[in-house]
């Protein structure tokens, strides 16, 4: 850090150490997941604005004390999936509030991956050891266990501190379907998968595949999603989200497809093996409700293709920091902020019950809370 950025800056190994600074307004909580929750929770206490790396929290008892304390400190938090600021996902959020596709009936989401930084084998220093890592700071509320750099430099593959496939990417998929249909969690959870390629002693799965049923509600008349994450689908990384409603499909990935069909009002007939007096009665009152219209070039229906892409260089982690900065100023709310955060986090951590359980799981997403 004091390479990047100048001798003069504090480097410590106690986050206390920084939040009883006056000088300091906000923080970046960029720790394993195990220390989300304490460290939000100080943060706020402690009179700073918190921007926190996805997911907010490591486990579902955790969520709803983060929830508490940005009421109750008034600060601002806001979680770290960048796609809640991107002008891609407002694009989407637009065309999907504007009635395009119709309908929505069913999502799929995934994010296919197949490397070493992909699949969380980041390298690990040569002079790691307890003398240069606090093992014991590091651990925190886990349970103790001795010194291992792959899990202090690869923690996201160990439940004790991370979170898993969940943790780190469905979340990012929950967060950006959340913000583009306005969709606040699912009712009922289903994960399976399991450790197919990178069995380097990690305890949690580089497979892992989801179904979601999101409630009827006043905004929703109810859909399925679907999710895909895995690292071992090839070196070529690929993530994002096909909607299919009742007149169109979206596509959003790194930009935005939208392929608007006619709807098919006509159902058609298979009346072949009906008595020819049967298929004379039910043609003519087919006919009555779908009367046959002329063909004319003008008549003829056609698949309507758009496509919306941001500018070469376009960075939505830009923008993200960009609103939290504004944010800070204008005392204004984030969209991502705890509740956000929570119910982004919420399912996720919920597919890692569900694949760990072998069982369903269900959620009340309006009170954020466990069912069963």
């Amino acid at each position: 850090m004091k390479e990047q950025y100048g001798r003069d800056i504090l480097t410590t190994k106690h986050y206390e150490e920084i939040l009883s600074r006056p000088d300091i307004d906000a923080v970046i909580i960029g720790t394993p997941d195990h220390w989300h929750q304490k460290i939000s929770i100080d943060a706020m206490n402690a009179k700073k604005d918190v921007y926190c790396e996805k997911p907010m929290v490591q486990h579902i008892d955790d969520g709803a004390a983060v929830v508490e304390a940005q009421k109750a400190t008034g600060r601002i938090l806001q979680v770290g999936s960048q796609r809640v600021s991107s002008a891609i996902y407002q694009k989407a959020h637009e065309i999907y509030r504007s009635g395009q596709i119709g309908q929505l009936m069913m999502v799929e989401a995934w994010w296919d991956r197949n490397s070493a930084v992909g699949a969380w084998e980041y390298t690990v220093p040569t002079d790691a050891d307890t003398t240069t890592c606090d093992w014991v700071r590091f651990q925190g509320r886990a349970p103790e266990v001795t010194w291992d750099p792959k899990r202090f430099f690869r923690w996201r593959c160990y439940r004790d501190y991370g979170t898993g496939v969940a943790g780190d990417l469905f979340v990012h998929l929950f967060s950006g379907l959340h913000f583009i249909t306005g969709a606040i969690g699912p009712s009922r959870v289903f994960a399976t998968g399991g450790l197919r390629f990178w069995n380097d002693g990690r305890d949690v799965p580089d497979v892992l595949l989801g179904l979601y049923d999101y409630p009827k509600t006043a905004a929703h008349p109810g859909f399925n999603l679907t999710l895909r994450v895995n690292f071992v689908s090839g070196a070529q990384e690929s993530s994002g989200f096909r909607f299919v409603g009742s007149e169109g499909i979206m596509m959003v990935d790194s930009g935005v497809h939208l392929s608007k069909h006619p709807p098919q009002l006509d159902p058609g007939l298979s009346i072949e093996t009906f008595a020819d007096s049967m298929q004379t009665r039910i043609i003519a009152e087919h006919d009555k409700l779908y009367p046959k219209k002329p063909v004319t070039p003008a008549s003829m229906g056609a698949n309507i293709d758009t496509v919306f892409r941001a500018p070469r260089g376009y960075s939505d982690h830009y923008d993200h920091h960009l609103n939290f900065a504004k944010a800070i100023r204008s005392r204004t709310p984030v969209v991502e902020d705890a509740v956000f955060g929570f119910r982004a986090a919420g399912p996720a951590l919920l597919s890692n019950m569900s694949y760990f359980e072998g069982r369903p799981v269900e959620w009340d997403p309006i009170a954020m809370k466990l069912i069963a």
